[in-house]
């Protein structure tokens, strides 16, 4: 198996692990709050990556601390207010607002960074786009707040798919991971010490569940492997493959929260696959043969 394939695979998983941070989130901050939440997710994370990547901690230097600082900001702006949106709607239906990042890459691309995207790459984000349309908008769809927190942290994802992106090209990044979560974790210290309804030590069980699997699944598994993937797949590409996640949110939804699934996932689910197909076809090799 190639690296590319291997490391698509994990990001799979990776999805899974994504997916069901979506209701173990949501009955973690349901009753607290979100600053304190995600101040000691990025804290246990730093902790774990820095004994699990503590070879590349002797090769941080001034690029890679001052890269993961970079990194941080579009990161923890993406989680915070997709944390936040949780608090206003159902998880699987922020999970499904969220695949809007797909979209945001190609465009952020083109316009800010004025890089060329191949026409397939358009042409699987909207076959995906349209999945997540398919699941989530009804006759009563409507744009709530949760709706609008959600979309400004896609918009904050793709910007941070793409910087990582960019900086693989250019250099190592593996060195930069434990600078971006710690810096992470001291924006969201700011925001929990600012917070008057911050709760430092919850009592409920719940609250310190989501923190240590999303400290350590979603968090430090996930995005050391997206990370080291984008040496050798595309932002947009990775982005797509996200679109499985508001898949695995639903179920996990279903079985955590009782949220109901319905036709439109399972059709919703079958365009995102189409879509992630699509972006993996290569047309050339097709007409040679």
């Amino acid at each position: 198996m190639s690296k590319k394939h291997l490391f698509l695979a994990l990001l799979v998983l990776g999805t899974a692990f994504w997916g069901i941070s979506f209701p173990v989130t949501k009955m973690a901050v349901s009753g607290g709050s979100q600053s304190t939440f995600l101040f000691y997710r990025f804290m246990l994370a730093t902790i774990v990556l820095s004994v699990v990547l503590f070879p590349q901690l002797k090769k941080i230097n001034r690029k890679s601390l001052f890269g993961g600082m970079l990194l941080a900001i579009p990161l923890t702006s993406g989680i915070y207010f997709q944390t936040l949106g949780l608090k206003h709607t159902t998880a699987s239906q922020c999970a499904f607002i969220a695949g809007i990042c797909v979209v945001a890459i190609p465009i952020l691309k083109l316009f800010v960074y004025k890089t060329a995207v191949d026409l397939k790459i358009w042409i699987a984000a909207l076959i995906a786009l349209s999945g997540l349309f398919v699941i989530s908008i009804t006759d009563t769809f409507s744009v709530g707040a949760g709706d609008i927190y959600t979309i400004i942290g896609a918009v904050g994802f793709a910007v941070y798919l793409i910087r990582v992106e960019r900086y693989s090209i250019t250099g190592n990044i593996l060195p930069t991971i434990v600078p971006m979560f710690f810096t992470c974790a001291m924006i969201m210290l700011c925001f929990a010490v600012a917070d008057s309804n911050a709760v430092w030590v919850p009592a409920g069980r719940d609250f310190w569940t989501g923190i240590i699997y999303c400290s350590l699944f979603s968090t430090a598994y996930m995005y050391t492997i997206s990370n080291i993937s984008q040496r050798y797949i595309p932002a947009e590409k990775v982005a797509i493959i996200y679109l499985f996640e508001p898949v695995f949110a639903a179920l996990a939804a279903f079985f955590l929260l009782e949220e109901m699934l319905t036709w439109r996932l399972m059709l919703g689910g079958l365009l995102i696959f189409a879509g992630t197909l699509v972006s993996e076809i290569r047309f050339e090799k097709v007409k040679a043969t």
